[in-house]
């Protein structure tokens, strides 16, 4: 099993969602994608205080999103860009599926209108 648990579960998805709707944390995630960076570093764009700061984080680890290291004195924050692709993965799943529907209508319409002699539907590109 995965070490860091099966990361389409239900309640993974939904801690990671539900993680991500905060502006905030969305912000720190952009930000970490850049490279790993202290608290400190991670909260000079807020007006709010660093133990807000720290809270979000916490709910960044909680949902796997995030993880700490120590390096000397300072605990700098990590992008696990394996969450993230385990989230990236689940969402195309469904886009994919879409995509093949829309494709099914769009086959459907240019027969229809070969049919009845109307305008051909162009291919899509």
């Amino acid at each position: 099993m995965d070490p860091l648990g099966d990361d389409t579960s239900s309640e993974n998805l939904d801690q990671a969602f539900l993680a991500l709707a905060d502006p905030v944390r969305r912000h720190i995630i952009a930000r970490l994608s850049k490279g790993p960076a202290t608290v400190n570093e991670l909260a000079e764009p807020f007006e709010i205080s660093k133990q807000a700061v720290s809270k979000h984080i916490q709910v960044l680890e909680h949902a796997k999103l995030v993880t700490r290291s120590r390096d000397a004195q300072r605990r700098p924050v990590h992008l696990n860009p394996a969450r993230l692709e385990a989230l990236t993965a689940w969402i195309s799943q469904y886009r994919l599926v879409r995509e093949e529907q829309f494709r099914s209508l769009d086959a459907v319409l240019r027969a229809q209108a070969a049919a009845t002699g109307g305008p051909q539907a162009k291919d899509p590109p």
